[in-house]
């Protein structure tokens, strides 16, 4: 059953890549939103046309531009909704890894700054963004939710203290909250420019340029790609479901291992291109190997249609125009 028409919803981090794919759900589908956004991340040509969405949904939107650091932005921010979205984040390992005070500011000071003001507020639940990587590099494959958690980074370390808070406000406050551990998420919006940029779009754009793309240790090591499309649909679940999933984090991808050689394989065949990568030291920091395992998830999500990484590629259409000296990319959109 589709309770979306009527949410009246906080989507923070909503200009960002997997938040912005949200915020279209939600209007097209007919709700209230509000975004919350400080734009450091997050772009505005993401929400362009946002008024589309909610005249296609008869929803509403709202955008208040802030940060999670300001207290004062997070209390307007959750005024008069029931459901928060928390998509926002400084996102990037090696980003952490060089400025770990601004990681932890921003990821675990804001998140508690938004519980906060959402338990204040009478907020209904809270979905709560968390990482794969609160998994460290265990070699135990698949990982399950019940694993025990090893950090290997300040982001890693943040996204595992912000859910932890997250699942701590509904033990003690009452306020129901959800985390989602995504697993490698990959579609649409991703921006392959930045130098934290995601793998998929760093392959990518390197290809269409003519560059060797640069992969780091072997080319061996695995990761569960997972199309953005899945991880809107479980956020709207999470949303959905009863109190028993209060307090509980949850798998979000596909259950697949990729080595990122077989990615680039994939990648080289869509767009024709071939040049052999560049391999440079494998990056402490970074996790060898990833693959989720979903049976906590698989309760969450069922009855939601599950796009496997392999069906996403071929689906996936990329063309390019030149944007100065870089190179724009798109990718099929996913059903609303």
């Amino acid at each position: 059953m589709n309770h979306s028409e009527s949410w009246r919803a906080l989507v923070t981090g909503g200009a960002g890549f997997i938040g912005s794919h949200l915020v279209e759900t939600l209007l097209r589908r007919g709700a209230v939103v509000r975004i919350l956004d400080d734009f450091s991340t997050g772009k505005r040509e993401n929400l362009e046309r946002a008024e589309e969405w909610a005249e296609a949904g008869k929803g509403g939107f709202e955008l208040i531009e802030g940060d999670l650091r300001d207290r004062g932005a997070c209390h307007r921010a959750v005024e008069g909704v029931e459901l928060v979205f928390h998509e926002a984040a400084l996102g990037s390992v090696p980003r952490s890894v060089e400025d770990p005070l601004t990681t932890e500011q921003v990821n675990v000071e804001g998140t508690l700054n938004l519980l906060l003001a959402a338990r204040n507020a009478g907020v209904r639940r809270v979905v709560a963004a968390s990482s794969s990587s609160v998994y460290g590099d265990s070699p135990v494959l698949p990982k399950t939710e019940e694993m025990r958690c090893d950090p290997l980074s300040p982001y890693a370390l943040s996204k595992y203290a912000a859910e932890a808070y997250c699942l701590l406000f509904w033990r003690l406050y009452g306020l129901e909250s959800v985390a989602l551990r995504y697993f490698n998420v990959f579609g649409p919006r991703q921006d392959p420019h930045s130098q934290y940029a995601a793998v998929i779009p760093c392959f990518l754009s390197a290809l269409l340029d003519g560059r060797r793309p640069v992969v780091y240790g072997t080319g061996e090591q695995t990761r569960d790609f997972t199309y953005v499309g899945n991880v809107v649909q479980a956020n709207l679940a999470a949303a959905e479901a009863g109190p028993e999933v209060c307090g509980l984090a949850f798998n979000i991808a596909c259950g697949e291992r990729t080595s990122l050689l077989e990615l680039l394989a994939v990648l080289k065949r869509l767009t024709g291109q071939g040049a052999d990568p560049v391999f440079e030291t494998h990056r402490l920091f970074s996790s060898r190997s990833s693959q989720e395992g979903a049976a906590r998830a698989s309760g969450l999500c069922r009855g939601s249609v599950c796009r496997n990484s392999s069906s996403g590629w071929e689906a996936t259409r990329v063309s390019s125009r030149k944007l100065g000296s870089g190179t724009r990319l798109s990718y099929p959109h996913p059903e609303p």
